[in-house]
């Protein structure tokens, strides 16, 4: 039965989006942020975070896929990763599907987040929160890194929301020395950095950043529907130049049968997602 009960994202106050509630799962105020649950008629359920659309079950794939199989296989070795934010589950769902690694750490400031997730969005993270190889703690992500030993992780990968209230401090100067510091001498690190057509300073600012602690950084594209606006870029960082110019074949014979199915990524869009158009490359560090 269709409703007249409309969530308006709150993103952009002069443009956005708005979802048609099919039913109401959950609206929790936590020490962090404001946290909704719905089901809709057109995406699945639903996350919306201090009123901005954070993952639906409908497309959920697309960047969920994107931020982890491409560091990861660019990679191509990596035993131990860490995941700041991500309380949904599915990132390290499928961080556990590389055969590599050995320990799988998130770090998620909001616990509500982890509950809320388990219960009204078990398929975003399957299994995941039960294997032997993930650590899952609830705490200050920025924290963690400030404390983790040298050289302690291959891959990083931040699933944070925008540089504004809890997941401000995840785009700072602090927070990426302290990345460079704890990664491996192949390491390399990946965040969301928006939708450049209507945020790029956010790209440009974070890339900016990031190349006082890293030598080789970059940007890749998803086109992720629910984020409004065309592309989202995806945020690189790593130690060598090397992982980010590896050919389809290379990424193909590394993927092996490790991914199953997959709805968005394939080792052709792993490659050509790099080649960015000039509107988004021109906010990259020269």
């Amino acid at each position: 039965m269709t409703t007249d009960i409309w969530i308006n994202e709150s993103l952009y106050p002069d443009w956005g989006q708005r979802f048609l509630v099919k039913r109401e799962l959950a609206r929790v105020k936590s020490a962090f942020q404001d946290i909704v649950i719905f089901e809709s008629f057109s995406h699945g359920r639903v996350m919306v975070l201090d009123g901005v659309i954070q993952i639906t079950e409908g497309d959920e794939f697309v960047y969920q896929e994107m931020l982890t199989h491409v560091p990861l296989l660019a990679h191509g070795a990596a035993a131990n990763v860490l995941i700041i934010g991500a309380g949904d589950g599915g990132v390290l769902r499928r961080v556990l599907q590389h055969k590599s690694v050995q320990r799988a750490v998130m770090v998620e400031i909001d616990g509500e987040v982890i509950g809320l997730s388990k219960e009204f969005l078990p398929a975003i993270s399957g299994d995941a929160w039960n294997d032997p190889r993930a650590q899952v703690i609830v705490g200050d992500g920025i924290d963690y890194v400030r404390r983790a030993a040298d050289a302690s992780f291959d891959v990083i990968i931040v699933d944070s929301t925008d540089p504004v209230g809890v997941g401000e401090v995840l785009f700072t100067d602090e927070f990426y020395a302290s990345s460079a510091r704890i990664l491996s001498p192949r390491g390399l690190i990946v965040n969301q950095c928006g939708v450049p057509f209507m945020q790029a300073d956010e790209l440009r600012d974070t890339s900016a950043r990031r190349k006082k602690f890293f030598p080789h950084v970059s940007a890749y594209v998803a086109a992720v529907p629910t984020y409004v606006g065309g592309f989202m870029t995806l945020g690189w960082a790593a130690k060598t130049d090397d992982l980010e110019t590896c050919s389809a074949d290379i990424i193909r014979a590394r993927a092996g049968d490790i991914l199953g199915s997959t709805g968005y990524w394939t080792p052709e869009i792993h490659v050509s997602a790099f080649h960015l158009p000039p509107y988004i490359a021109r906010h990259l560090p020269k």
